[in-house]
C-alpha cells in the first residue's frame, strides 16, 4: 500500500479536495461538471483518496446550534503518560480532536458533550482520576470566529466560478437551539463515520425511509444543525507547521481581533474562550519559517493583541472523530 509520502497528489486531486470542502455531499456528477472531467474520473480519484485514508468527508453537528457543551482542554501529563492518555481520549465519542503538544507532555483536545452532566463527569471525575495526569485547565468555547462550516483557505486551485457553483448559501441559525431526536442522532453518528453515505444506507441504519432520511438531512443542513467537513493531515498538502496560539485580548477588542484572525489564510480555527487568555486559534503553515513570518508580521499587526503563547503541535492523534495513524485517517475503536 502506498504511504502518504509516496502519494503524489496532482492538481485534480487537490481540486477535488477543495471542492469537497465546499460541499461534501455534492454528487459525483456535480463534482465532475464543476471540475470539468468525467464522472468516472471523479469517482476513481475520490475512492483512491478515501480508501487509502488520505481524506474523509464527515458530517458533524454545529455544537452551538444543537446545544453541545464544547470546551477546549489543556491536560498536563507525566512524560511517559501523555501518549496513552491522548489515545484513550481519542477513543471517546465526545472528544472531537486530540493533539500532543509542548514536548509531548501536554494534550489539547476539544470536548463535545451532549449534556452538562457528561461534561462535568469527564472534567471532575474521569480526568482527575486518571493516573499520571498532573493538571487540567478547561476553557469553554464562547464564540467561534472561524472553523466548523468555514472552509480553510489552504487550498486555492478552483476558479471563482467553480467555487460559486459549489458553495451553499450561508445559514443564519435561529435564536432557539434545535433538539435532535433519536433518528437524527443516529444519522449524525453514521455521517460522522462517512459523510457521503448514501440515502439507502442512512435509511437502513436509522430505521427511516429513504425519502424521510433525505428530507431529515436536508432539514438539518438548512437549519445549520449539521455541516460537512473534509478531514486530512495538512502535511498531505505540504503544510508541516501546525500550532495553537493563545492570545490575551481585552474584552473591548475581542470581537474585532477574532474577526481579523478569521480573515487570515493561516487560521484553521479561532474562538473566544474563558480563562486568563481570551482567544485561541489553530494555525497551519508550510514550515516554521512561515510560522515565524505569520507571527511577526500578521499577528503583530493586529491591534488589540497583547501576549501570545505559541504551542507547536507535535502529533495529531484525532481529527474530527478520525484517528490519525502514520498520516492516514482511520475509524477509532469503540470506547471500552
Amino acid at each position: 500500500m502506498e504511504t502518504v509520502n509516496d502519494a503524489e497528489l496532482d492538481a485534480l486531486d487537490r481540486s477535488l479536495i477543495q471542492a469537497l470542502t465546499l460541499d461534501g455531499r455534492a454528487s459525483f456528477s456535480r463534482l465532475a461538471e464543476v471540475l470539468e472531467v468525467s464522472d468516472q474520473t471523479v469517482v476513481r480519484r475520490y475512492r483512491r483518496l478515501r480508501t487509502t485514508g488520505l481524506i474523509r468527508v464527515v458530517g458533524l453537528p454545529l455544537g452551538s446550534r444543537v446545544g453541545l457543551f464544547e470546551s477546549w482542554l489543556r491536560i498536563q501529563c507525566a512524560p511517559d503518560a501523555a501518549l496513552p492518555v491522548a489515545e484513550a481520549l481519542a477513543r471517546r465519542p465526545d472528544i472531537a480532536w486530540v493533539n500532543l503538544t509542548s514536548g509531548g507532555t501536554e494534550i489539547h483536545c476539544m470536548t463535545r458533550a451532549r449534556t452538562r452532566k457528561d461534561r462535568d463527569t469527564l472534567l471532575l471525575e474521569k480526568l482527575p482520576g486518571t493516573r499520571r495526569v498532573t493538571g487540567i485547565s478547561a476553557h469553554t468555547i464562547l464564540r467561534k470566529f472561524f472553523g466548523g462550516p468555514d472552509s480553510w483557505a489552504g487550498m486555492d486551485l478552483l476558479r471563482p466560478d467553480q467555487i460559486a457553483a459549489l458553495e451553499r448559501p450561508p445559514v443564519e441559525p435561529g435564536p432557539q437551539r434545535y433538539v435532535l431526536d433519536e433518528a437524527e442522532l443516529t444519522l449524525l453518528a453514521m455521517l460522522g463515520r462517512d459523510g457521503r453515505a448514501g440515502y439507502p444506507e442512512l435509511a437502513r441504519g436509522s430505521g427511516l425511509s429513504e425519502s424521510t432520511a433525505r428530507r431529515r438531512l436536508e432539514r438539518l443542513r438548512d437549519l445549520g444543525a449539521i455541516f460537512f467537513d473534509v478531514e486530512f493531515a495538512p502535511s498531505l498538502l505540504g503544510y508541516e507547521a501546525e500550532a495553537t496560539l493563545v492570545l490575551t485580548v481585552p474584552p473591548a477588542r475581542l470581537a474585532q481581533v477574532g474577526a481579523d484572525l478569521a480573515g487570515h489564510d493561516e487560521v484553521a480555527f479561532a474562538a473566544a474562550v474563558t480563562g486568563a487568555a481570551s482567544l485561541m486559534a489553530v494555525v497551519v503553515c508550510r514550515d516554521t519559517e512561515e510560522l515565524y513570518t505569520y507571527l511577526t508580521e500578521r499577528i503583530a499587526a493586529v491591534d488589540g493583541v497583547g501576549q501570545v503563547e505559541v504551542i507547536p503541535v507535535l502529533r495529531s492523534i484525532k481529527r474530527a472523530g478520525m484517528l490519525v495513524e502514520d498520516g492516514r485517517l482511520v475509524d477509532p475503536p469503540p470506547a471500552p
